[in-house]
């Protein structure tokens, strides 16, 4: 039963964040997703719990496949927003003054 649950949690949830994320204009929508792909953190914290406290094998395994994937969607995460920082540095003159 409380698999059903979750199960049906996570259906909820996937279906109300496709909507969210649909209505997001396309200007928004880097900068959003780059700041809220740092909050898969949550979701490397948790599975590194799973994988420490679990005795099931599958279970671990899925976990640490978890952390990996996550893990790769903080750093993208992060990639991005300094990516997009980085367009709105002024650039230093580097060479001389031209007359």
């Amino acid at each position: 039963m409380k698999e059903l649950i979750l199960i049906g949690v996570f259906i909820a949830a996937t279906i109300l964040g496709y909507i969210i994320i649909k209505k997001v204009p396309s200007l928004l929508h880097t900068p959003l997703m780059s700041g809220m792909n740092a909050l898969s953190g949550v979701t490397v914290l948790g599975a590194l719990i799973v994988a420490a406290t679990t005795e099931n094998t599958l279970i671990k395994v899925l976990a640490c496949a978890a952390v990996a994937l996550a893990m790769i969607n903080v750093a993208g995460g992060f990639a991005v927003t300094a990516k997009m920082l980085a367009m709105f540095k002024k650039r230093k003159h580097t060479g001389g003054e031209e007359a």
